[in-house]
């Protein structure tokens, strides 16, 4: 079965790329697009994608905000969104992850790390660009912000602390169970416990939780 997936640009030349990068891609299928945020909301509302793609900068509603109407905190059934922009700022990256992004690529990314995003998010996973997460460990470690994260309900293993750590880095499963030599069924295990030990939702915002806890430098 396809992936579904709605697509949001305000420019009409770059949302027919993105269709056309992703119908050319097995199993992913483009089923709406939108020319602006407050559509899109009410399209990926009505036709419950699997993914929906979003443009940062769009009339009436931005990419961000349109992102966080429909995958933010609180909402009940969150739909899985991915980023994508030519604007290549960290605070872009960080507003949209905490938004409830579950990917954030760059429009250069080309079409293999696109439909790898669109998978990744499809399936509860995330993406976001490598050398973006680069810069993330970079600036947001240690983070300085004003109220601390939260601490483990429980205290992380030492395998839950590894497994952290390449998730921060933007790696993805089968990527982590090779290079931690480990199944896949069991790298799943280690981001279910680490999501209940941290109150997160996905693998996002374990890498955020790591970057604010100042984790990797350890």
């Amino acid at each position: 079965m396809s992936i579904r997936v709605v697509v949001a640009d305000d420019q009409e030349i770059a949302r027919t790329g993105l269709r056309m990068i992703l119908d050319a891609q097995p199993g992913i299928e483009v089923i709406g697009e939108a020319a602006d945020g407050r559509r899109a909301v009410e399209l990926a509302r009505r036709l419950r994608p699997d993914v929906c793609l979003f443009d940062i900068r769009m009339p009436r509603f931005d990419g961000i905000e349109a992102t966080r109407v429909l995958a933010g905190p609180g909402v009940p059934d969150p739909v899985a969104v991915v980023v994508i922009t030519t604007f290549d700022l960290d605070e872009h990256v960080y507003a949209a992850l905490r938004a409830g992004a579950r990917g954030f690529l760059l429009k250069d990314a080309g079409p293999g790390m696109l439909a790898q995003a669109v998978r990744a998010a499809a399936a509860g996973d995330a993406l976001i660009a490598p050398s973006i997460t680069a810069r993330l460990l970079r600036a947001f470690a240690g983070g300085g912000r004003a109220a601390p994260p939260a601490q483990p309900i429980d205290p992380l293993t030492e395998r839950e602390e590894e497994v952290l750590a390449t998730v921060a880095r933007g790696r993805t499963n089968t990527e982590i169970a090779e290079e931690l030599h480990i199944s896949l069924s069991t790298v799943k295990s280690h981001i279910a416990s680490l999501m209940a030990k941290l109150g997160v939702r996905n693998r996002v915002e374990i890498a955020m939780w790591a970057y604010e806890t100042d984790r990797l430098k350890r």
